[in-house]
Protein backbone atom coordinates (compact mmCIF):
# COMPACT_ATOMS: atom_id res chain seq x y z
CA UNK A 1 0.00 0.00 0.00
CA UNK A 2 2.82 2.58 1.18
CA UNK A 3 4.15 2.17 -2.69
CA UNK A 4 0.50 2.15 -4.19
CA UNK A 5 -0.65 5.54 -3.13
CA UNK A 6 2.04 7.29 -4.25
CA UNK A 7 1.31 5.85 -7.61
CA UNK A 8 -2.31 7.01 -6.77
CA UNK A 9 -1.52 10.77 -5.63
CA UNK A 10 1.61 11.67 -8.07
CA UNK A 11 0.70 9.83 -11.17
CA UNK A 12 -2.23 8.69 -13.77
CA UNK A 13 -2.26 5.86 -15.67
CA UNK A 14 0.06 5.27 -18.79
CA UNK A 15 -3.08 5.29 -20.92
CA UNK A 16 -4.59 8.45 -21.12
CA UNK A 17 -7.37 6.85 -23.41
CA UNK A 18 -8.79 4.86 -20.64
CA UNK A 19 -12.66 5.18 -19.93
CA UNK A 20 -13.77 7.30 -16.97
CA UNK A 21 -12.92 5.15 -14.26
CA UNK A 22 -9.19 5.11 -15.60
CA UNK A 23 -6.90 5.68 -12.51
CA UNK A 24 -6.31 9.04 -12.02
CA UNK A 25 -4.21 11.17 -9.60
CA UNK A 26 -6.24 11.80 -6.10
CA UNK A 27 -5.26 15.25 -4.15
CA UNK A 28 -4.93 13.66 -0.96
CA UNK A 29 -2.98 15.95 1.35
CA UNK A 30 -0.30 14.24 3.72
CA UNK A 31 -2.18 13.70 6.86
CA UNK A 32 -4.66 11.88 4.80
CA UNK A 33 -2.15 9.62 2.91
CA UNK A 34 -1.42 8.70 6.67
CA UNK A 35 -4.58 7.96 8.01
CA UNK A 36 -4.94 5.80 4.93
CA UNK A 37 -1.66 3.62 5.39
CA UNK A 38 -2.65 3.71 9.08
CA UNK A 39 -5.71 2.63 9.19
CA UNK A 40 -5.27 -1.00 8.14
CA UNK A 41 -3.41 -1.26 11.87
CA UNK A 42 -6.77 -0.08 13.52
CA UNK A 43 -8.60 -3.74 12.35
CA UNK A 44 -5.52 -5.24 12.51
CA UNK A 45 -5.15 -5.01 16.08
CA UNK A 46 -8.86 -5.70 17.42
CA UNK A 47 -9.08 -9.79 15.93
CA UNK A 48 -5.84 -10.52 17.15
CA UNK A 49 -7.28 -12.02 20.66
CA UNK A 50 -10.65 -13.30 19.26
CA UNK A 51 -9.36 -15.18 15.99
CA UNK A 52 -6.88 -17.09 18.62
CA UNK A 53 -10.19 -18.47 20.83
CA UNK A 54 -12.26 -18.98 17.29
CA UNK A 55 -9.27 -20.89 15.48
CA UNK A 56 -8.53 -22.98 18.69
CA UNK A 57 -12.18 -23.79 19.39
CA UNK A 58 -13.59 -24.04 15.95
CA UNK A 59 -11.40 -24.73 12.46
CA UNK A 60 -7.99 -22.74 11.84
CA UNK A 61 -8.21 -23.64 8.47
CA UNK A 62 -12.06 -22.19 7.70
CA UNK A 63 -11.22 -19.34 9.81
CA UNK A 64 -7.72 -18.51 7.86
CA UNK A 65 -9.61 -19.17 4.45
CA UNK A 66 -12.49 -16.72 4.98
CA UNK A 67 -9.95 -14.35 6.43
CA UNK A 68 -7.91 -14.28 3.23
CA UNK A 69 -10.70 -14.42 1.44
CA UNK A 70 -12.28 -10.90 3.15
CA UNK A 71 -8.71 -9.45 2.35
CA UNK A 72 -8.68 -10.47 -0.95
CA UNK A 73 -11.89 -8.96 -1.63
CA UNK A 74 -11.46 -5.49 0.40
CA UNK A 75 -8.23 -5.55 -1.66
CA UNK A 76 -10.11 -5.60 -5.32
CA UNK A 77 -12.51 -3.30 -4.58
CA UNK A 78 -10.13 -0.85 -3.23
CA UNK A 79 -9.92 1.25 -6.78
CA UNK A 80 -13.89 1.37 -7.06
CA UNK A 81 -13.27 2.98 -3.22
CA UNK A 82 -11.45 5.68 -4.15
CA UNK A 83 -13.24 6.55 -7.17
CA UNK A 84 -16.28 6.82 -5.50
CA UNK A 85 -15.86 7.25 -2.24
CA UNK A 86 -12.09 9.31 -1.85
CA UNK A 87 -9.82 8.54 0.70
CA UNK A 88 -12.63 7.75 3.48
CA UNK A 89 -13.77 4.52 1.64
CA UNK A 90 -10.46 3.61 1.44
CA UNK A 91 -9.73 3.74 5.08
CA UNK A 92 -12.79 1.61 5.60
CA UNK A 93 -11.44 -1.05 3.01
CA UNK A 94 -8.45 -1.02 5.14
CA UNK A 95 -9.88 -1.59 8.36
CA UNK A 96 -11.90 -4.57 6.47
CA UNK A 97 -8.27 -6.19 5.33
CA UNK A 98 -6.81 -5.37 8.50
CA UNK A 99 -9.29 -7.25 10.68
CA UNK A 100 -9.22 -9.98 8.28
CA UNK A 101 -5.10 -10.12 8.47
CA UNK A 102 -5.18 -9.68 12.19
CA UNK A 103 -6.22 -12.82 12.44
CA UNK A 104 -3.17 -14.62 10.90
CA UNK A 105 -0.48 -14.92 13.00
CA UNK A 106 -2.68 -16.45 15.90
CA UNK A 107 -4.37 -18.92 13.07
CA UNK A 108 -0.41 -19.48 11.75
CA UNK A 109 0.39 -20.11 15.23
CA UNK A 110 -2.04 -22.36 16.11
CA UNK A 111 -1.37 -24.81 13.16
CA UNK A 112 2.11 -24.78 13.77
CA UNK A 113 1.81 -26.27 17.29
CA UNK A 114 -0.59 -28.91 16.13
CA UNK A 115 2.31 -29.90 13.17
CA UNK A 116 6.25 -29.52 14.24
CA UNK A 117 7.74 -31.06 16.96
CA UNK A 118 9.62 -29.15 19.35
CA UNK A 119 12.62 -29.92 17.58
CA UNK A 120 12.06 -28.67 14.57
CA UNK A 121 10.07 -25.59 15.37
CA UNK A 122 12.73 -22.48 14.94
CA UNK A 123 13.63 -24.35 11.33
CA UNK A 124 9.61 -25.29 10.13
CA UNK A 125 8.47 -21.56 12.02
CA UNK A 126 11.00 -19.70 10.51
CA UNK A 127 10.02 -21.19 6.96
CA UNK A 128 6.48 -20.29 7.24
CA UNK A 129 6.98 -16.49 8.48
CA UNK A 130 9.80 -16.05 6.26
CA UNK A 131 7.75 -16.16 3.57
CA UNK A 132 5.86 -12.54 4.59
CA UNK A 133 9.98 -11.39 4.13
CA UNK A 134 9.98 -12.40 0.06
CA UNK A 135 6.33 -11.35 0.27
CA UNK A 136 7.44 -7.77 0.66
CA UNK A 137 10.36 -8.12 -1.30
CA UNK A 138 8.04 -8.79 -4.25
CA UNK A 139 5.54 -6.34 -3.51
CA UNK A 140 7.61 -3.74 -3.24
CA UNK A 141 9.37 -4.09 -6.97
CA UNK A 142 6.51 -5.28 -8.48
CA UNK A 143 4.19 -3.03 -7.50
CA UNK A 144 6.05 -0.12 -9.47
CA UNK A 145 5.93 -2.11 -12.26
CA UNK A 146 2.13 -2.60 -12.12
CA UNK A 147 1.69 1.05 -11.45
CA UNK A 148 3.33 1.85 -14.92
CA UNK A 149 1.26 -0.85 -16.95
CA UNK A 150 -1.65 -0.26 -19.01
CA UNK A 151 -4.00 -0.60 -16.13
CA UNK A 152 -2.58 1.51 -13.81
CA UNK A 153 -1.87 1.61 -10.15
CA UNK A 154 -4.98 -0.52 -9.72
CA UNK A 155 -3.64 -3.49 -11.30
CA UNK A 156 -1.75 -3.66 -7.78
CA UNK A 157 -4.97 -3.99 -6.04
CA UNK A 158 -6.23 -6.55 -8.80
CA UNK A 159 -3.29 -8.50 -8.45
CA UNK A 160 -2.71 -9.15 -4.95
CA UNK A 161 -6.31 -9.30 -4.33
CA UNK A 162 -6.41 -12.35 -6.84
CA UNK A 163 -3.79 -14.06 -5.50
CA UNK A 164 -5.23 -14.07 -2.00
CA UNK A 165 -8.41 -15.36 -2.72
CA UNK A 166 -6.54 -18.26 -4.91
CA UNK A 167 -4.54 -18.76 -1.57
CA UNK A 168 -7.54 -18.90 0.32
CA UNK A 169 -9.12 -21.62 -2.19
CA UNK A 170 -6.07 -23.77 -2.02
CA UNK A 171 -5.71 -23.40 1.65
CA UNK A 172 -9.39 -25.00 2.07
CA UNK A 173 -9.28 -27.99 -0.29
CA UNK A 174 -5.85 -29.67 0.97
CA UNK A 175 -5.00 -27.67 4.43
CA UNK A 176 -5.75 -29.40 7.67
CA UNK A 177 -5.99 -28.35 10.73
CA UNK A 178 -4.29 -31.26 12.63
CA UNK A 179 -2.80 -34.54 11.36
CA UNK A 180 -5.15 -36.30 12.70
CA UNK A 181 -7.21 -35.44 10.41
CA UNK A 182 -4.89 -35.96 7.26
CA UNK A 183 -6.12 -38.69 5.16
CA UNK A 184 -3.10 -39.40 4.11
CA UNK A 185 0.05 -38.70 6.43
CA UNK A 186 1.29 -42.15 6.95
CA UNK A 187 0.74 -43.26 10.58
CA UNK A 188 4.36 -43.66 12.08
CA UNK A 189 4.82 -39.80 10.72
CA UNK A 190 1.55 -38.95 12.45
CA UNK A 191 2.18 -40.78 15.67
CA UNK A 192 5.67 -39.32 15.70
CA UNK A 193 4.35 -35.53 15.47
CA UNK A 194 1.40 -36.40 18.14
CA UNK A 195 4.16 -37.79 20.63
CA UNK A 196 6.67 -35.36 20.36
CA UNK A 197 3.61 -33.00 21.29
CA UNK A 198 2.09 -34.73 23.98
CA UNK A 199 -1.42 -34.64 22.12
CA UNK A 200 -3.75 -37.56 23.68
CA UNK A 201 -7.25 -37.87 22.29
CA UNK A 202 -9.03 -35.27 24.45
CA UNK A 203 -12.91 -34.34 23.32
CA UNK A 204 -12.84 -31.57 25.89
CA UNK A 205 -11.64 -28.34 25.09
CA UNK A 206 -9.87 -26.58 27.86
CA UNK A 207 -11.12 -22.42 28.49
CA UNK A 208 -8.57 -19.98 28.14
CA UNK A 209 -6.42 -19.78 31.62
CA UNK A 210 -6.45 -16.24 31.41
CA UNK A 211 -5.61 -15.26 35.01
CA UNK A 212 -2.84 -17.67 35.01
CA UNK A 213 -1.74 -15.95 31.61
CA UNK A 214 -1.73 -12.64 33.18
CA UNK A 215 -0.11 -13.38 35.91
CA UNK A 216 2.93 -15.37 34.34
CA UNK A 217 6.40 -13.60 34.26
CA UNK A 218 7.45 -15.76 31.12
CA UNK A 219 4.65 -14.19 29.24
CA UNK A 220 4.97 -10.64 30.36
CA UNK A 221 8.62 -10.97 29.28
CA UNK A 222 7.84 -12.07 26.07
CA UNK A 223 5.33 -9.48 25.59
CA UNK A 224 8.07 -6.35 26.44
CA UNK A 225 10.87 -8.76 23.88
CA UNK A 226 7.92 -8.73 21.56
CA UNK A 227 7.00 -5.22 21.72
CA UNK A 228 10.30 -3.54 21.54
CA UNK A 229 11.21 -5.90 18.33
CA UNK A 230 8.18 -4.92 16.50
CA UNK A 231 9.03 -0.74 17.12
CA UNK A 232 12.36 -1.66 15.88
CA UNK A 233 10.75 -3.23 13.00
CA UNK A 234 8.38 -1.13 12.12
CA UNK A 235 11.00 1.80 12.42
CA UNK A 236 12.97 0.21 9.71
CA UNK A 237 10.50 -0.63 7.15
CA UNK A 238 8.48 2.62 7.26
CA UNK A 239 10.96 5.78 8.15
CA UNK A 240 14.16 4.11 6.67
CA UNK A 241 13.22 5.06 3.15
CA UNK A 242 12.36 8.67 4.03
CA UNK A 243 16.14 8.68 5.21
CA UNK A 244 17.46 6.98 2.38
CA UNK A 245 15.32 9.66 0.13
CA UNK A 246 15.89 13.02 3.01
CA UNK A 247 19.56 11.94 3.90
CA UNK A 248 21.14 9.78 1.96
CA UNK A 249 19.73 11.63 -1.40
CA UNK A 250 18.57 8.43 -2.67
CA UNK A 251 15.92 8.87 -6.03
CA UNK A 252 12.72 6.66 -5.58
CA UNK A 253 13.78 4.04 -7.95
CA UNK A 254 17.09 3.71 -6.14
CA UNK A 255 15.16 4.13 -2.71
CA UNK A 256 13.11 1.38 -3.51
CA UNK A 257 15.41 -1.12 -4.62
CA UNK A 258 18.03 0.08 -1.73
CA UNK A 259 14.83 -0.86 0.32
CA UNK A 260 14.42 -4.20 -0.89
CA UNK A 261 17.40 -5.47 -0.72
CA UNK A 262 18.08 -5.74 2.91
CA UNK A 263 14.73 -7.86 3.05
CA UNK A 264 15.96 -10.53 0.14
CA UNK A 265 19.40 -10.99 2.00
CA UNK A 266 16.91 -11.58 5.50
CA UNK A 267 14.94 -14.01 3.93
CA UNK A 268 17.87 -15.92 2.52
CA UNK A 269 19.89 -15.65 6.27
CA UNK A 270 16.69 -17.35 7.76
CA UNK A 271 17.62 -20.80 5.86
CA UNK A 272 20.78 -21.00 7.53
CA UNK A 273 19.92 -19.42 10.82
CA UNK A 274 17.12 -21.65 11.62
CA UNK A 275 18.49 -25.03 10.57
CA UNK A 276 21.72 -24.09 12.88
CA UNK A 277 19.38 -23.30 15.30
CA UNK A 278 17.33 -26.57 15.65
CA UNK A 279 20.32 -28.70 14.69
CA UNK A 280 22.05 -27.59 18.16
CA UNK A 281 19.37 -28.27 20.08
CA UNK A 282 19.09 -32.03 18.30
CA UNK A 283 21.98 -32.63 19.33
CA UNK A 284 22.49 -31.77 22.81
CA UNK A 285 24.42 -28.24 22.20
CA UNK A 286 22.39 -26.07 23.59
CA UNK A 287 19.08 -25.82 25.04
CA UNK A 288 16.36 -24.98 24.07
CA UNK A 289 16.19 -21.49 26.20
CA UNK A 290 19.70 -21.05 25.40
CA UNK A 291 18.88 -21.29 21.76
CA UNK A 292 15.79 -19.32 21.47
CA UNK A 293 17.62 -16.46 23.78
CA UNK A 294 20.80 -16.60 21.72
CA UNK A 295 18.82 -16.11 18.36
CA UNK A 296 17.08 -13.36 20.10
CA UNK A 297 20.31 -11.56 20.93
CA UNK A 298 21.26 -11.94 16.90
CA UNK A 299 17.78 -10.16 16.60
CA UNK A 300 17.74 -7.27 18.74
CA UNK A 301 21.70 -6.24 19.80
CA UNK A 302 23.29 -6.54 16.72
CA UNK A 303 20.96 -4.20 14.62
CA UNK A 304 20.41 -2.49 17.72
CA UNK A 305 24.36 -1.04 17.20
CA UNK A 306 23.85 -0.92 13.81
CA UNK A 307 21.04 1.41 13.80
CA UNK A 308 23.51 3.67 16.32
CA UNK A 309 26.57 3.41 13.87
CA UNK A 310 24.22 4.49 10.95
CA UNK A 311 23.52 7.86 13.13
CA UNK A 312 27.34 8.39 12.76
CA UNK A 313 27.20 7.68 8.61
CA UNK A 314 27.66 10.79 6.15
CA UNK A 315 25.73 11.22 3.83
CA UNK A 316 28.50 10.51 0.93
CA UNK A 317 28.77 6.93 1.80
CA UNK A 318 25.56 5.13 0.14
CA UNK A 319 27.57 1.69 0.38
CA UNK A 320 28.03 1.93 3.76
CA UNK A 321 24.85 2.66 4.60
CA UNK A 322 23.37 0.11 2.31
CA UNK A 323 25.76 -3.08 4.33
CA UNK A 324 24.35 -1.69 7.90
CA UNK A 325 21.03 -1.74 6.37
CA UNK A 326 21.70 -5.03 5.40
CA UNK A 327 22.95 -6.49 8.59
CA UNK A 328 20.48 -4.85 10.86
CA UNK A 329 17.40 -6.29 8.86
CA UNK A 330 18.41 -9.49 7.78
CA UNK A 331 19.56 -10.23 11.70
CA UNK A 332 15.73 -8.91 12.82
CA UNK A 333 14.93 -12.28 11.45
CA UNK A 334 16.94 -14.35 13.71
CA UNK A 335 13.58 -13.59 16.16
CA UNK A 336 11.61 -16.19 14.62
CA UNK A 337 14.11 -18.91 16.46
CA UNK A 338 13.84 -16.79 19.34
CA UNK A 339 10.93 -15.14 20.88
CA UNK A 340 8.50 -15.22 18.00
CA UNK A 341 8.65 -19.36 18.56
CA UNK A 342 8.39 -18.89 22.59
CA UNK A 343 4.48 -18.95 22.73
CA UNK A 344 4.59 -22.35 21.58
CA UNK A 345 6.98 -23.25 23.92
CA UNK A 346 5.20 -21.80 26.86
CA UNK A 347 2.28 -23.53 25.76
CA UNK A 348 1.06 -26.09 22.69
CA UNK A 349 -1.94 -25.58 23.83
CA UNK A 350 -2.87 -22.16 24.05
CA UNK A 351 0.22 -20.43 21.19
CA UNK A 352 -2.61 -19.25 19.38
CA UNK A 353 -3.51 -17.34 22.07
CA UNK A 354 -0.47 -16.26 23.58
CA UNK A 355 0.58 -14.96 19.98
CA UNK A 356 -2.98 -12.63 19.98
CA UNK A 357 -2.06 -11.37 23.21
CA UNK A 358 1.25 -10.37 22.57
CA UNK A 359 0.99 -9.64 18.63
CA UNK A 360 -2.05 -7.13 19.85
CA UNK A 361 -0.22 -4.95 22.03
CA UNK A 362 3.11 -5.22 20.02
CA UNK A 363 1.03 -3.97 17.08
CA UNK A 364 0.67 -0.60 19.19
CA UNK A 365 4.16 -0.32 18.53
CA UNK A 366 3.99 -0.28 14.85
CA UNK A 367 1.70 2.13 14.78
CA UNK A 368 3.04 4.70 17.67
CA UNK A 369 6.63 4.11 16.30
CA UNK A 370 6.16 5.77 12.83
CA UNK A 371 4.47 9.02 15.07
CA UNK A 372 6.54 9.59 17.85
CA UNK A 373 9.55 9.08 14.98
CA UNK A 374 7.31 12.01 13.14
CA UNK A 375 7.58 13.81 16.61
CA UNK A 376 11.37 13.40 17.60
CA UNK A 377 12.73 14.26 13.65
CA UNK A 378 10.10 16.42 12.18
CA UNK A 379 13.10 17.88 9.65
CA UNK A 380 13.49 14.87 7.76
CA UNK A 381 16.51 16.61 6.12
CA UNK A 382 18.22 17.17 10.17
CA UNK A 383 20.50 14.04 10.77
CA UNK A 384 20.78 15.09 14.37
CA UNK A 385 17.38 14.33 15.09
CA UNK A 386 17.87 11.13 12.41
CA UNK A 387 20.10 9.89 15.13
CA UNK A 388 17.81 10.71 17.91
CA UNK A 389 15.19 7.91 16.11
CA UNK A 390 17.89 5.44 15.65
CA UNK A 391 19.20 5.64 19.68
CA UNK A 392 15.82 5.31 20.90
CA UNK A 393 14.88 2.20 18.85
CA UNK A 394 17.85 1.36 19.66
CA UNK A 395 17.28 1.81 23.28
CA UNK A 396 14.20 -0.07 22.93
CA UNK A 397 16.67 -2.98 21.34
CA UNK A 398 18.42 -3.34 23.99
CA UNK A 399 16.14 -3.45 26.98
CA UNK A 400 13.73 -5.20 25.38
CA UNK A 401 16.51 -8.73 24.73
CA UNK A 402 18.04 -8.01 28.27
CA UNK A 403 14.45 -8.68 29.65
CA UNK A 404 13.68 -11.95 27.12
CA UNK A 405 17.64 -12.89 28.81
CA UNK A 406 16.85 -12.08 32.55
CA UNK A 407 13.05 -13.52 32.79
CA UNK A 408 12.19 -15.80 29.43
CA UNK A 409 11.87 -19.58 29.56
CA UNK A 410 11.34 -22.18 27.12
CA UNK A 411 9.65 -24.66 29.72
CA UNK A 412 5.98 -25.69 29.12
CA UNK A 413 3.84 -23.39 31.62
CA UNK A 414 1.50 -25.45 34.25
CA UNK A 415 -1.51 -23.95 33.06
CA UNK A 416 -1.00 -25.16 29.27
CA UNK A 417 -2.71 -28.57 30.32
CA UNK A 418 -5.97 -27.07 32.09
CA UNK A 419 -7.73 -30.09 31.80
CA UNK A 420 -4.90 -32.65 32.81
CA UNK A 421 -4.59 -30.57 35.89
CA UNK A 422 -7.89 -30.30 37.00
CA UNK A 423 -8.26 -34.16 36.41
CA UNK A 424 -5.08 -34.66 38.44
CA UNK A 425 -6.83 -32.32 41.08
CA UNK A 426 -9.56 -34.47 41.13
CA UNK A 427 -7.58 -38.12 41.41
CA UNK A 428 -5.90 -36.30 44.13
CA UNK A 429 -8.86 -35.40 46.25
CA UNK A 430 -10.32 -38.72 45.41
CA UNK A 431 -7.21 -40.50 47.09
CA UNK A 432 -7.26 -38.33 49.99
CA UNK A 433 -10.87 -39.04 50.60
CA UNK A 434 -11.79 -41.86 53.96
CA UNK A 435 -12.53 -45.59 52.84
CA UNK A 436 -13.96 -48.58 54.72
CA UNK A 437 -12.20 -52.22 53.85
CA UNK A 438 -15.34 -54.72 54.55
CA UNK A 439 -13.85 -58.34 54.38
CA UNK A 440 -15.74 -61.17 53.06
CA UNK A 441 -16.41 -62.17 56.59
CA UNK A 442 -17.75 -59.23 57.76
CA UNK A 443 -20.32 -59.20 54.63
CA UNK A 444 -21.19 -62.93 55.40
CA UNK A 445 -21.61 -61.46 59.32
CA UNK A 446 -23.94 -58.35 57.82
CA UNK A 447 -25.86 -60.68 55.89
CA UNK A 448 -26.59 -63.22 59.08
CA UNK A 449 -27.78 -59.95 60.65
CA UNK A 450 -32.06 -60.25 60.73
Amino acid sequence: MSVAIEAMTQAATANPNFDELSPKKYDWSESEKRLVLSSFFWGYICTQIPSSIVARQWSAKKLFSLALIVCGVATIVTPLAAYYGGWQAVCATRVIAGLAQGTVLPIMHTLLSRWVPPEERGRLGTFVYSGGWIGNVISLLSSGYLSASSVGWPSCFYTWGGICILCAIVLYLIGKDSPSEHPGIPLDEKEYIEISLGITEISERPSTPWISILTSLPVWALLITQCTHTWGFWMLLTEIPSYMTSIMGFNIKDNGLATALPYLTAWIFSFPISYVSDLCIKRNIVTTQASRKICNTFSQWIPAFALIGLGYVDKDQPGLVEAILIIAVSTNIASYCGYNVNHMDLSPNFAGTLMGFTNAAANVCSLLAPIVAGWIAPDTKDVLQWRNVFFLSAGLYLVGNLIFILFGTSKIQPWNDAIKSRRDSTLDNVSKAPTTVVTIEELKNIEKIP
